[in-house]
């Protein structure tokens, strides 16, 4: 990644939104809230119940990328567990976004890759090849998200942006950090939120 992209991985989702970043769905959330994801979107376009794409998205991927994965709306499928984690790890991937659901929870929360999903669940998926792809443009809720999107991800949430807005975005969360650090201060000092912001 760009040194403007790694900053981005330094602020929290909700100053990036703030500062021009798109929310992805608030029900994607990590495993382990601990976990962040900073990296370049390797998107995945998923079948209904089916995981296949996600097998062949791993060895296409780049070192570093995140995985964003859509399911056409069918999220209670477990699409990813314990060994899609440990193919993650020894390709060095940067971690998974999915628009579904996942399972093998406590050997994911073990294995420490980050993962963000929508939440757990135990039935199995098929690996039927037709109609998914790699590397297109995928819509998760309403965002269309683009191969080479910027992706970060804590325990807020999951926001996106095109790479060539990192710079713009991470000035922009700069300045609205230390804003917030002064009217930190000025509250320690006694003052009201009120006051501060004019309410």
């Amino acid at each position: 990644m760009t040194a403007q992209a790694t900053r981005l991985g330094e602020f929290g989702t909700a100053t990036l939104h703030e500062s021009g970043a798109t929310p992805l769905p608030p029900q994607l959330r990590p495993l382990d809230p601990a976990w962040r994801i900073c990296g370049y979107a390797f998107t995945v376009r998923l079948t209904p119940g089916n995981n296949i794409w996600l097998h062949r998205a791993l060895y296409a991927a780049a070192p570093g990328d995140v995985l964003v994965a859509s399911t056409g709306g069918a999220f209670e499928f477990g699409y990813w567990g314990d060994i899609l984690t440990s193919a993650a790890i020894a390709r060095r991937l940067g971690g998974l976004v999915l628009d579904g659901c996942v399972r093998d929870s406590a050997e994911l929360l073990q294995l420490g890759f980050p993962v963000f999903s929508r939440g757990l669940c135990v039935r199995g998926t098929g690996k039927d090849t037709t109609g998914g792809d790699l590397d297109a443009d995928i819509t998760i809720g309403s965002v269309v998200v683009r191969p080479g999107d910027l992706v970060v991800g804590d325990a807020d949430g999951v926001v996106v942006s095109p790479r060539e807005d990192a710079a713009v975005i991470g000035e922009r969360a700069a300045r609205r950090e230390d804003k917030e650090a002064s009217v930190r201060r000025r509250i320690a000092a006694g003052e009201s939120t009120l006051d501060i912001y004019g309410f």
